[in-house]
């Protein structure tokens, strides 16, 4: 084997005239007759390899001739300049190709289920089936790239500052409070269980108990909760504490560190300090405790001024308690009749039961139905009150307060899309304070934690467990970007006496302390640090930079939204000794459902593949449960004596029936495609099967 003298994608002129050995994949292969053009890939990019007779051997030659796409090779050759009309300006390499001489094939491939580079309208179940084939794509090579110089930013700057990096225990205690544990039986201790963890949060306030001062983690967490586009069962978060800080300290420091990594990845410089929030602000102006701030449109309370509005609708929600939020869209007044309709039917959507609204002409004056229930002065005022100007739109939202906020700051969203004004080229940092502590659980009936059990009130607060702990503030902090919450913090509890007292308004009994918190407070016993930290989705931030929609763009072997994973078909049955080793013994009801599947996926795995048919697990499942039943008919049937059955023996005699016609709701477009292994233009798309 030659040693490799260049990356395919580092090739230039400043290297013609140079011998090169090259190595990587066939990206695409073109057969002019006597003359071969390949297509090389590796991870720096893709270079143009030309195979004639008369730089190479007849039987290197030969071998080019069966050259496919995906094969691994190694070519040596010549580096040269492309003539004039042959340049690719598409390609850094465009101006060179290698001009081959001696040919090696490392390993040959077999036709791929869909072309490498080109998967943007594959089944994303196909995809992750068959992840190390997607991971060859160049934008997904850059996902993980981009994802590497995000951590090494990180590294880098956190130890800058004193920080040390040091590992926590992966198998951990069940401390049920929030999100579900996955839990990991003892072998050793029979009917015991480890818990893997949701985030090191104890760990990290006990290094803080240990003198470490300042610590940070990239680390792996883990969370039995329902998948989303931006949510896995295993995550990676950036954690961090501090000692003998304050809130104000912890920010300055997260400023640094995001600043530092946009420019590291993305070129931008962050002006510093980032814009500070209220939760209460962010709540009341855009309906949200992450506002989205690369547009404006802050939401107006109309509560009071429309109190004197005779407007019966308005004044209903007024006197059951709600309130009146109204939000002004620049030139929201040339929307189209259909784009109003859609706005509603998203309202609506959102849980409104409508929306009401006033558009402002070209001269300022105001058009709509509900014009006739203002005075002249009411609508001066009304549109001063808003700000508004010729050429814009007021929206409405009257319900209860969280209603009206949620529903009047979806809206704000949906025209933010609409106006193309969310950008994700466009980055804007906001930092959200002063939490609520506590918020009340109605299924419970009892007051949980809006952050975690550890976080500490606002000083002045502290009185306000005793009468109102639903007023009581937190120190508490949240990065939000482009309206998703990078991740949040808080300042901790360092008070042995003062977190008793928070374990008691969660409603937690002596006992409960002592069995989930037990081993902390004693640990608080022997002196503890004022000390504060804060925490980010590694995979949510390297999605936002990436401009991808998912954080499973970004992560290297992610689950499907179900948490399968299609590649290594986990989760997945296990020998029945090791459970026996363990002392876990299945549920009979599950023995039997397990039964009826006994037959292999596969089956119906084979079939759909002959069809072309993209099927979900669910969907497998289901098909398999109809196979086998049919085939039970079948093996009934095969049973009885039918030999002296004739034909008119089965045939019933009867009268013609007539069914009225039920019209069914025509299907949407996603779901007529959703089993088609590819879709192009909207169409149910069969890929070749033979190239």
């Amino acid at each position: 084997m030659k040693k490799r003298t260049h990356l395919c994608g580092t090739i230039r002129k400043a290297h013609i005239g140079m011998e090169a050995t090259i190595k990587g994949w066939v990206q695409r292969r073109r057969d002019l007759g006597g003359v071969i053009f390949i297509d090389l890939r590796d991870k720096s990019g893709i270079c143009q390899v030309v195979f004639d007779l008369a730089n190479m051997s007849k039987e290197d030659f030969e071998v080019a001739e069966h050259l496919r796409n995906e094969y691994v090779i190694e070519i040596s050759g010549l580096i040269e300049e492309r003539s004039e009309d042959t340049i690719n300006a598409a390609i850094p390499t465009g101006e060179v190709d290698v001009r081959a001489k001696r040919l090696t094939i490392y390993s040959e491939a077999k036709n791929t289920p869909f072309r490498v580079g080109e998967s943007s309208h594959i089944k994303e179940e196909l995809r992750l089936k068959y992840r190390y084939l997607d991971l060859r794509a160049p934008e997904m090579l850059q996902h993980l790239m981009l994802r590497q110089t995000i951590t090494t930013s990180v590294r880098s700057y956190l130890q800058s500052i004193g920080c040390l990096e040091v590992e926590t225990p992966i198998l951990t205690k069940s401390t049920p409070e929030g999100a579900r544990d996955f839990l990991v039986p003892s072998r050793l201790s029979k009917g015991q269980f480890y818990a893997l963890p949701q985030s090191p949060q104890i760990y990290k306030q006990l290094l803080m108990v240990s003198g470490v001062d300042r610590y940070f983690q990239v680390a792996k967490c883990f969370r039995d909760e329902d998948l989303r586009a931006d949510r896995q069962l295993e995550f990676t978060q950036v954690d961090m504490e501090f000692s003998f800080v304050d809130a104000e300290d912890i920010i300055e420091i997260l400023e640094e560190l995001f600043q530092k990594i946009m420019q590291e990845t993305k070129g931008i410089k962050i002006d510093l300090p980032m814009r500070r929030m209220t939760y209460r602000e962010a709540m009341d102006c855009y309906g949200f405790d992450k506002p989205d701030l690369r547009f404006g449109m802050p939401m107006v309370d109309l509560t009071d001024f429309m109190a004197e509005v005779n407007f019966s609708v308005f004044s209903k929600v007024l006197h059951s308690g709600g309130i009146i939020k109204a939000l002004n869209v620049p030139g929201g007044q040339s929307f189209t009749r259909s784009q109003i309709e859609y706005l509603t039917e998203r309202a609506v959507f959102h849980g409104g039961n409508g929306m009401a609204w006033i558009a402002l002409d070209e001269t300022g004056a105001p058009q709509s139905i509900l014009t006739k229930y203002f005075t002249e002065e009411q609508m001066r005022d009304l549109i001063s009150m808003m700000e508004a100007k010729p050429g814009d739109l007021i929206l409405f939202s009257a319900d209860s307060p969280e209603k009206a906020r949620y529903v009047l700051g979806s809206l704000r969203l949906d025209i933010g899309d609409l106006m193309g004004l969310r950008k994700k080229d466009h980055f804007a940092f906001v930092v959200v304070t002063e939490f609520p502590l506590f918020e009340y659980d109605q299924a419970a009936r009892r007051y949980v934690a809006m952050h975690h059990p550890f976080t500490s009130p606002v000083d002045e607060d502290k009185p306000l467990f005793e009468t109102s702990p639903d007023q009581m503030r937190a120190k508490a902090y949240d990065i939000v970007l482009n309206g998703i919450e990078l991740g949040s913090g808080s300042i901790r509890i360092h008070d042995r006496d003062l977190q008793a007292k928070m374990f008691e308004t969660l409603g937690f009994s002596e006992r409960q302390i002592e069995s989930r918190f037990g081993f902390m407070l004693n640990a608080f016993e022997y002196g503890v640090p004022p000390h504060g930290g804060f925490a980010f989705g590694l995979d949510r931030l390297v999605m936002m930079l990436a401009g991808v929609d998912s954080i499973r763009e970004v992560i290297a072997f992610p689950k499907m939204r179900d948490g399968s994973c299609a590649m290594m078909d986990a989760p997945s049955e296990v020998d029945p000794d090791q459970l026996e080793e363990l002392s876990i013994y299945l549920h009979s009801a599950y023995e039997s459902e397990k039964k009826k599947q006994a037959m292999d996926l596969s089956v119906i795995e084979y079939v759909s593949d002959l069809a072309k048919i993209a099927l979900t697990i669910a969907e497998k499942i289901s098909f398999t449960s109809d196979l086998e039943s049919i085939i039970a008919f079948a093996d009934q049937m095969a049973t009885m004596d039918l030999m002296a059955v004739t034909a008119g023996d089965i045939v019933e005699t009867g009268s013609n029936r007539f069914r009225a016609d039920v019209p069914v709701k025509a299907i949407t477009l996603s779901d007529a495609l959703k089993n088609a292994p590819e879709v192009q233009a909207d169409c149910f798309f069969v890929p070749k099967t033979v190239e």
